[in-house]
């Protein structure tokens, strides 16, 4: 088990570990919140539009009963799985997707397979979690239109351009803010808008967002990401971007990633507030989530050796972005439950129930109703 000294070290000192809640960063009691936010959370449609990536492999992990109690009690209704990783194949993401397949068989005691918006009322009755399938690389498309198509069959809902460089259909964030869609970009959007599978552009540059914006005639997504104008981040979005992503219809989710503060700084639940009240700011109360892009459970101690080699090996893949060398968590949402307590902070700073429960993820499933109409 790593130790705090170590991870210290692996920061680039003890600065960095200052920076991490001595309470809710290790502490095993889950945080208190106020009773309005309780009861507002209890009842609230709840989704995160980035979270639990290639959940069939939680098939393969030792304690699944521990897992599968946390998911039963953490409050959320439905998640966004990516599926086929950030660089799979064809053949990766296609066995990807049957793992996710056989989890949602096997335990469907816990599980609902989203695919239509009545999906999402179901797994809210049934108070189990829904799941969304989506994938953030192309590389499994081979620049073939036709399979865009053929992923929507096998239960993909969302599809991005490209993640976080160049590919046949629009440039990634990591490649500069020159060029944009590419005309087989604009025949891939073309496609999802007729078969129904949302565009999400979380991924993409500047032009790449604003050109896909354009070009689609159903509402886009940014899923996950945050604001430049709070931390300039290649990674996060402009004002214009936000402002005609919402114009259109769309909704962006904010993540919990270190690229929403400067290094060393590691990001806290103060900071992570800044970008979703900026972002309501510019796009509106109708516009705005949360795409946590998170470890989904409690992060310990022990979860950040492997963080690290993680970092490392996108790092040496080529696919990581500035600042990345962080921890993927925020200290003090350090917790299952860590929509409730933006809940509660949202609360706290006065926005309106309704504000609240449309943050949470009644934004999200408007949204995906309106884009999976065919």
């Amino acid at each position: 088990m790593i130790t705090r000294r170590e991870f210290a070290k692996s920061l680039g000192g003890a600065a960095a570990l200052a920076t991490l809640s001595p309470v809710l960063g290790w502490a095993r009691d889950e945080p208190t919140v106020s009773a309005a936010a309780a009861k507002l959370y209890r009842n609230a449609f709840v989704l995160d539009c980035n979270a639990l990536p290639g959940i069939g492999s939680l098939l393969g992990e030792f304690d699944q009963e521990e897992m599968f109690k946390v998911l039963r009690e953490c409050g959320v209704t439905a998640v966004k799985s990516g599926l086929g990783g950030p660089s799979g194949n064809f053949e990766e993401a296609v066995a990807d997707i049957a793992a996710a397949d056989q989890l949602m068989e096997k335990r469907a005691d816990l599980f609902v397979n989203i695919r239509t918006h009545g999906d999402f009322e179901r797994a809210w009755k049934e108070r189990k979690l829904g799941v969304i399938y989506s994938c953030e690389a192309v590389d499994m498309l081979e620049g073939k239109i036709e399979r865009i198509e053929l992923f929507r069959r096998l239960g993909v809902r969302v599809m991005q351009l490209s993640y976080n460089h160049r590919s046949p259909f629009g440039v990634g964030c990591l490649d500069g803010e020159t060029d944009g869609l590419t005309e087989l970009g604009r025949k891939a959007i073309a496609k999802m808008n007729e078969v129904g599978v949302a565009l999400d552009l979380s991924h993409s540059n500047t032009q790449t967002i604003a050109e896909g914006i354009a070009a689609s005639t159903k509402a886009a997504l940014i899923t996950h990401a945050g604001c430049r104008a709070v931390y300039m981040h290649p990674r996060n979005k402009e004002d214009r971007e936000m402002k005609a992503l919402a114009d259109k219809g769309g909704v962006m989710g904010i993540y919990m990633l270190p690229y929403l503060t400067a290094p060393p700084k590691q990001p806290m639940l103060e900071g992570y507030m800044q970008h979703l009240e900026h972002a309501l700011k510019i796009c509106g109360e109708d516009h705005v989530g949360v795409g946590s892009d998170v470890n989904f459970f409690r992060v310990g101690e022990s979860d950040l050796e492997e963080m690290k080699k993680v970092a490392e090996k996108r790092k040496a893949d080529g696919i990581a972005a500035p600042g990345e060398e962080r921890p993927t968590y925020i200290p003090d949402l350090n917790t299952p439950r860590k929509m409730e307590l933006i809940a509660d902070a949202l609360l706290k700073r006065r926005y309106k129930s309704s504000v609240v429960e449309k943050v949470l993820g009644a934004n999200f499933k408007r949204v995906f109703g309106e884009i999976w109409t065919t």
